[in-house]
């Protein structure tokens, strides 16, 4: 079958040809593919999991696909390029990485290489992120912006970071900030530069429109940016003020609620580089949204504009405040980290068991007693026709109800029970089967569909892996990576292996509104692989330890001239001795109280030698290993 017919057959399965565009399709093999440029070669997703599998790495494993990030980066600096020509901006746009948004260490340091050309720069929100990138020094004349709350320590390495020739600039959000930096810089002979941000009365749009507004956590309202203005008016210093900083809030879904937000920060802006003619910054902060299930609609889990429209109101809201008031253009910048790197992680994942639905037979077996509630069950299913399917599902549930109460009565027994509840479940299927034949579906049978599926068990934590799915409902697409030429017969939610309710997915992309499934081909006991796509921002740093399942295998590949893959970096996963430490277990203690055991069940008898000797053996072995299941 050609790429052309898979496409077309899976765009109402899965939506690809969405959230996918430009970066992922279906080859005419029935993979996946991944291409990162538009002019470049395609490589095969299942082929590279099936390489790595061969070389000793299990799912479930984090592909980050180093050549997306550099297309992200290119494709926002050329959005933006693209909008000052247009508007004849006389100044240019820096990107600053988030470091928060995936402060991975190849991540962080393949975005810096390949922003050097374009002087990006980083931001860090506390001390730890400040220590981890203070010694990058492959540009120093990059920015690095220093947000989040700060005591004297994060301020001192904030200054000591200029000594070491880095641009640092430390962004006053709380009043008590200022005063701080004008101690620490005399004691240090230190001649700092400063941002102030302001804190927006516009609110964003989406799931985390409170980060702005005036109840916002972070920022200095307009009393108190004049306090700190007329504060280093004081101490001689308003030439260190370098930037104006605001933030609406991430995955912003309207580009109203930007519009607004510039509009007002423009005005802040102008008023400020009149009295202070340092000012040379303005940074629009994150926001610029990712499309995850691809409806470009204002959904929590989508954007309604483009990245080129985003750069051009950036662009036009600060040039025409600039041109009213008769200023030189700022040198623009935004903190655009999710819109970078959410493309370029795919978490892989094998199906290792289904719990099923069960389906209709034609050959019920009988009853194995003459119960009344069994015997009529059984008729049921019989006699079941497309006209009584509604009385039959009330007949059911009412039977259901009566199973129930027989055993717990004593009047059924385990095995009456559980054939009770089988032919239960044969019949709403066949129910639900039946009703198809109907003009018009009664919508209590249409909600059986809502209901019922099979379970796909998956190796793998929502919890590490995916903690805004579980923890705000955030869509992500998923879909089979391979068996893409075989329609799928079967509907299905997630399960990962977690001993939690809560560790499961049944919400899934569709046309508009979400779907309670996923469609799937049956489970053969061969390897069977889901790729969840769009998970590069957030995901990995904000992950728990729920039942000591650790961080996943995560490897780093790019594609050569030939469309051949290349691995670049391996990151191995946690290993249980790993995650037993993160929660103060001694691995070496562990193991001594194991040969303690070991003895007194020599002693009685219950362990040979040769027994305890391979009871060690794996013991230490398990420790060593990985934390998901080996499949």
């Amino acid at each position: 079958m050609t790429s052309e017919k898979l496409v077309a057959q899976n765009e109402p399965l899965y939506w690809i040809h969405r959230w996918g565009s430009p970066y992922f399709g279906i080859n005419s093999k029935g993979h996946v593919f991944m291409k990162p440029y538009a002019k470049g070669p395609e490589g095969d997703l299942y082929e590279l999991v099936e390489s790595l599998v061969q070389r000793g790495i299990e799912a479930p494993i984090l592909i980050r696909f180093d050549d997306i990030v550099k297309d992200r980066i290119h494709h926002l600096h050329t959005a933006f390029e693209s909008a000052i020509r247009e508007f004849d901006y006389q100044n240019t746009y820096r990107i600053a990485f988030p470091i928060k948004v995936n402060p991975q260490y190849h991540v962080v340091d393949l975005i810096q290489q390949t922003g050097h050309a374009q002087q990006l720069g980083l931001e860090v929100g506390s001390k730890p992120e400040l220590l981890a990138v203070m010694t990058f020094s492959e540009n120093l004349d990059a920015l690095l912006l220093c947000n989040g709350y700060k005591d004297a320590e994060y301020i001192e390495l904030a200054l000591m970071a200029r000594k070491l020739g880095r641009r640092s600039i430390i962004i006053i959000e709380q009043f008590y900030e200022l005063q701080l930096v004008l101690e620490i810089a005399q004691r240090l002979n230190v001649e700092a530069e400063l941002g102030f941000r302001m804190k927006l009365s516009n609110k964003g749009a989406g799931r985390w429109k409170t980060s702005s507004g005036d109840l916002a956590k972070f920022g200095l309202n307009t009393h108190e940016i004049v306090v700190c203005f007329e504060q280093l008016k004081k101490a001689g210093k308003t030439d260190w003020l370098k930037l104006l900083h605001f933030h609406i809030g991430s995955q912003i879904t309207s580009i109203d609620a930007m519009k607004k937000a510039l509009n007002e920060a423009s005005r802040m802006y102008t008023e400020l580089a009149q009295l202070c003619s340092s000012l040379c910054f303005f940074d629009a902060g994150g926001g610029l949204g990712v499309d995850y299930d691809g409806t470009k609609s204002t959904s929590d889990s989508s954007m309604n504009y483009s990245v080129e429209e985003y750069a051009r109101d950036v662009v036009s809201a600060i040039g025409e405040a600039c041109q009213k008031a008769n200023l030189p253009h700022p040198i623009l910048m935004t903190e655009s980290g999710r819109a970078l790197v959410a493309h370029h992680s795919v978490l892989i994942t094998e199906i290792i068991d289904v719990a099923p639905l069960l389906d209709p037979v034609k050959e019920l077996e009988p009853p194995p007693t003459q119960h009344d509630v069994l015997v009529s069950l059984f008729e049921l299913y019989q006699n079941v026709t497309p006209a009584s399917c509604l009385e039959a599902l009330h007949d059911a549930d009412e039977l259901k109800e009566s199973i129930l109460e027989n055993f717990m009565y004593g009047h059924l027994t385990l095995h009456e029970r559980a054939y009770g509840e089988k032919v239960y479940r044969h019949l709403i299927a066949k129910i639900r089967l039946l009703a198809q034949e109907l003009v018009s579906i009664p919508e209590e049978i249409e909600n059986l569909n809502q209901a019922l599926f099979d379970t796909y068990f998956c190796n793998f934590s929502v919890f590490q892996s995916l903690p805004d799915a579980w923890a705000i409902d955030q869509l992500f697409p998923i879909m089979p990576i391979h068996r893409l030429e075989t329609p799928p017969s079967r509907h299905a939610i997630l399960a990962d292996m977690s001993c939690d309710s809560d560790g499961k997915i049944d919400n899934f992309i569709g046309r508009r509104e979400t779907e309670p499934s996923l469609p799937l081909q049956p489970f053969q006991n061969t390897p069977y692989y889901l790729g969840i796509f769009l998970v590069g921002a957030y995901q990995e740093i904000l992950g728990g330890l729920h039942n000591l399942f650790g961080d996943a295998n995560a490897v780093h590949v790019e594609l050569d001239a030939e469309g051949q893959w290349v691995l670049k970096h391996v990151v191995e996963g946690d290993t249980i001795e790993e995650v037993l430490t993160y929660a103060q277990y001694q691995p070496q203690q562990l193991v001594s109280q194991l040969r303690l055991l070991i003895e007194k069940a020599l002693k009685a008898g219950r362990l040979t030698p040769a027994e305890s000797a391979k009871l060690q053996k794996k013991f230490k072995e398990s420790l060593e290993s990985y934390t998901y299941l080996t499949v």
